[in-house]
């Protein structure tokens, strides 16, 4: 398939604004000395009670219903009478199908609810279609959008159907922030990972995601090393913030500290709040929870 040449150079002249020409060994030699030398010194009681402030708390499941949402949905409530002394997580992140049920039943204010939405996860369905699952998410109560990148199509090269989609959802959304989710596992290399994460911004997102968590590999330092590089160029050519959110695979505590590792020598103090800095997981709740408590604990 033959792509209109004149849309197809107005997106190769937003790439070739930055450094796409990456080496992946490169990269792999920067992550590793980068954590080797200043993971440690974030492995604080603050940090992790940061990263937990951060964690978008999440449930994809086949086995979800409106009852499990809703029990799931109430620990949250519940979360700030248990312990005061800490700040809950960011998000509750469901299906679209849930967001009324979650809406229904959050009492606090300060969380907000994402949806994943535009044919996750794989993104294969028609336009009209992502359109309609964000409108009913967003109308139903979502506050946020996690969708996809039309990844089969970026890999073949078709940036302008890539960039359109995105753009169209973020009209969609309006105000509410769009991720788009570049699910890093299956762009494979460092140069795809950059090239999607600027296409993404170029087109109005308002977060980069590394991954949905149903493709492996999913994130990855590497990736959000690439993409943190990413929105940090262009920062600088733009003015313009975008989040970051690793999400997939995030299995222990180290593995967390690791992520914030590469978003604080990045990008800076500036993107340490949970604005510009999501965790999607479900699993790393109760495990910063035991290590910021000093004992195991399943409140999740």
């Amino acid at each position: 398939m033959e792509y209109n040449e004149t849309k197809k150079s107005k997106y190769d002249d937003a790439l070739s604004k930055y450094n796409t020409r990456l080496n992946d060994e490169e990269v792999a030699k920067q992550v590793k000395s980068l954590i080797e030398t200043k993971a440690s010194g974030n492995h604080t009681e603050e940090v992790l009670k940061f990263l937990f402030h951060c964690i978008d708390l999440t449930t994809l499941n086949t086995t979800d219903s409106d009852e499990s949402v809703m029990r799931f949905t109430q620990k949250v409530n519940r979360f700030e009478e248990t312990y005061p002394d800490l700040k809950n997580v960011a998000a509750i992140c469901v299906y679209p199908c849930f967001a009324e049920i979650v809406k229904d039943t959050l009492e606090v204010e300060e969380v907000k609810i994402a949806c994943v939405s535009a044919g996750f996860p794989s993104s294969q369905t028609f336009t009209e279609v992502k359109i309609a699952e964000t409108s009913l998410a967003l109308m139903d109560g979502a506050d946020e959008i996690d969708i996809v990148l039309s990844v089969g199509k970026f890999l073949v090269g078709d940036y302008e159907n890539v960039c359109d989609e995105i753009e169209e959802l973020k009209a969609t959304c309006k105000e509410h922030h769009l991720k788009v989710i570049l699910e890093t596992g299956a762009l494979k290399t460092a140069e795809n990972i950059k090239k999607a994460s600027i296409l993404s911004m170029y087109s109005g997102a308002d977060f980069i995601k590394t991954s949905t968590g149903k493709q492996q590999p999913a994130a990855t330092p590497e990736a959000a090393f690439v993409m943190c590089q990413a929105i940090k160029e262009y920062y600088e050519l733009t003015g313009r913030k975008v989040g970051f959110k690793p999400a997939g695979g995030i299995n222990t505590v180290d593995d967390a500290v690791a992520y914030y590792t590469i978003v604080k020598e990045i990008l800076g103090e500036e993107w340490l709040n949970n604005t510009l800095f999501r965790l999607g997981t479900s699993r790393l709740a109760n495990l910063l929870l035991s290590e910021i408590l000093g004992k195991e604990t399943k409140f999740f």
